[in-house]
Formats: structure tokens, C-alpha cells, sequence
């Protein structure tokens, strides 16, 4: 019962991660079609979280999951397309350090993730007292990782993945921070492997063939999957090398940089 739920995370995450590369990679009159129907299913996903949100069987564990994915992906779509992020589209100020630096840097996602916060508030209140709890965990779970990637970067970790930032983002690197490593970055470890430790505890303790039991392991292996891309800040690699196969055969013709978030694809 292990092993089926874990692969499922990884399909899942590997697919999503290569949808959204290839359709951000893609020309940008493709960009307003491409996030218009990913909405649409968002919108068909929240359905389905209301839907089987009484469903305790493992079917329902694997369709919480996959929706909560498919929303999560709008969100990244919209935010690597350029349509929502925050008011402050500007380099960072030359000179600009403590608030004034944190606060530039805050305004330029802000929308963003006041969005992601919404929608996170939007599956707890549709699956509120029900037993299957899988989509609105796996949301917030891929929330905390990405708000943990980002002020890693903030603070500064050896390996930005910069490189690959398209002309529309490239204001946000200016806000990154290189350097050896930071005070948070073991934190943020620690608290990755404490949620799949948490994830695979509660599924070894649930009745086995469980949606209870399915719902811990897919979050235990998302979360281990989340401490894997935090290491590639700080280890000598660029995982965004791994997803060059899934950009556009335009993008890879014009030498176009592949829309890739650190620690952000599906997270």
C-alpha cells in the first residue's frame, strides 16, 4: 500500500512540473488561452474537492491530491505568465536593505500569494468536518514549501537558477541573494523532513488500505520531494537542466530561457 501512493506523488509532480514548463516556455499570445483553460479546470478541480470530499476510500485520496495539483498549477501559470504577482514590477532599489528591501521584495508577489492564501481558505471551507482532507492538506503543503524556497532565495542560498528567468520576470532576481547558505535553510530542511515524517507516520498508524492511510503517504512523499528541491539551492546542480526536454520546440529554437521557478514548479 506504500509504494502505489508514492509513485502517484511523483507522476503527479512530474507531469505538472513538465505541463507547466512547456506551456510557459510557449509563445506569449499562447499565455491568456493557456491560463483560461487551465482555470477552467481549476474551477472543475474545486468541484471534485467538494464532490469527494465524504469519500474516505483511497480513490478519493488519489483525486484530492490530483485536484489540489491542477489548482495549484493555475496558480503557478498565472504567476510565471506575468497576469498576477504584485504591484511592484521594479528591480530592487540600488543600496536597498532590512525593510525597505523586504518590503520591494513583498510587493512584487504579493497578489500572489493572497491568492494562493484565498484559495487555500476556499478548500478547507469546502471539505470543512469531511472526512477527506487530501486536497486542502497537499495545497497547503505546496504553499509552506513555496513560501520556505522563497525566502531562501530571499536571504541567499549558493544556486539562484536565475539563469532561466524570462524578460517579464527578470526584475525578481534582483531581489535574490547569493551567498553560501542562510540561517533559515536548515529550517527549512528540518521542517520539510518533519512533515514527511508527520505524512508517513499517520499512514503507517491509519487502517491500512485507507484513504486516511493513502492521504499520509502522498503528502509524506510530496514533502520529501519538497526537501529535494531545497537542496538544489545549496548543492553544485541546476535541476532546471532537467526539464529542458519539456520546453516548446520554439522556445528551444530561439534559445528562449525555460519559465522555471526554484523550488516553485508544482510548488
Amino acid at each position: 500500500m506504500t509504494l502505489p501512493p508514492l509513485l502517484f506523488a511523483l507522476v503527479m509532480w512530474f507531469i505538472g512540473t513538465a505541463a507547466i514548463v512547456w506551456l510557459d516556455s510557449r509563445p506569449r499570445a499562447t499565455f491568456a488561452t493557456s491560463l483560461t483553460l487551465a482555470g477552467l479546470a481549476a474551477i472543475g478541480a474545486m468541484a471534485l474537492v467538494h464532490a469527494r470530499a465524504g469519500d474516505a476510500t483511497v480513490a478519493g485520496a488519489y483525486l484530492g491530491f490530483a485536484a489540489a495539483i491542477v489548482i495549484w498549477g493555475w496558480h503557478e501559470m498565472s504567476f510565471l505568465m506575468g497576469f498576477v504577482a504584485g504591484p511592484n514590477r521594479a528591480e530592487c532599489p540600488p543600496g536597498a536593505s532590512g525593510w525597505r528591501r523586504f518590503s520591494a521584495a513583498t510587493a512584487t508577489v504579493i497578489h500572489h500569494e493572497l491568492a494562493i492564501a484565498a484559495t487555500a481558505l476556499a478548500l478547507f471551507a469546502l471539505t470543512w468536518g469531511q472526512v477527506n482532507q487530501t486536497a486542502p492538506l497537499t495545497f497547503l503543503l505546496l504553499f509552506v514549501l513555496r513560501l520556505s524556497s522563497k525566502f531562501n532565495l530571499y536571504l541567499g542560498v549558493p544556486n539562484l537558477s536565475d539563469e532561466v528567468f524570462p524578460e517579464h520576470l527578470a526584475y525578481l532576481k534582483s531581489y535574490f541573494h547569493k551567498a553560501w547558505c542562510n540561517a533559515l535553510f536548515p529550517f527549512s530542511i528540518a521542517l520539510g523532513s518533519g512533515l514527511s515524517a508527520w505524512g508517513w507516520i499517520a499512514a503507517q498508524q491509519a487502517a491500512p488500505g485507507s484513504g486516511l492511510a493513502a492521504c499520509g503517504t502522498l503528502l509524506a512523499g510530496l514533502a520529501a520531494l519538497g526537501v529535494v528541491e531545497h537542496l538544489f539551492l545549496v548543492l553544485p546542480l541546476r535541476d532546471a537542466k532537467m526539464w529542458q526536454w519539456a520546453a516548446s520546440s520554439s522556445a528551444k529554437a530561439t534559445g528562449v530561457a525555460i519559465l522555471y521557478e526554484p523550488a516553485g514548479k508544482i510548488k
